[in-house]
């Protein structure tokens, strides 16, 4: 994504976007990490703090806006609504706030739970 100032052009990487996604993503309450469909198995699986990114799709608008979306695996027994709200806000929140690019929305994918 390219930002435009008054001093210069800005060049953001989607894998800048990703890695704040989702470490904000994974700091919320009752999110165990982030997720991805393995493509030989079909099984979803948690992803280690360095390939989180995986979990992540960015998408560029042409009004200088993204839309996120997330794939997450959750604790058991916490209420799926408010993590989910608590997601969305946090990550809408830290993006914009880090980077200065507007998110327009922020999809919230529960792939998997984890018990115990």
């Amino acid at each position: 994504m390219k930002l435009q100032t008054e001093k210069g052009e800005i060049r953001i990487s989607s894998d800048v976007f990703s890695n704040i996604t989702g470490a904000a993503a994974t700091n919320c309450y009752g999110v165990k990490g982030m997720a991805v469909r393995s493509t030989t198995d079909g099984l979803v699986h948690l992803l280690r703090r360095e390939s989180m990114a995986k979990g992540v799709k960015v998408r560029y608008h042409d009004d200088s806006t993204v839309s996120i979306e997330l794939h997450i695996i959750v604790d058991n027994g916490v209420n799926l609504a408010a993590v989910s709200r608590s997601i969305m806000s946090e990550v809408k929140y830290v993006v914009s706030r880090t980077t200065g690019v507007e998110v327009r929305n922020v999809d919230v994918y529960i792939d998997s739970m984890v018990i115990g």
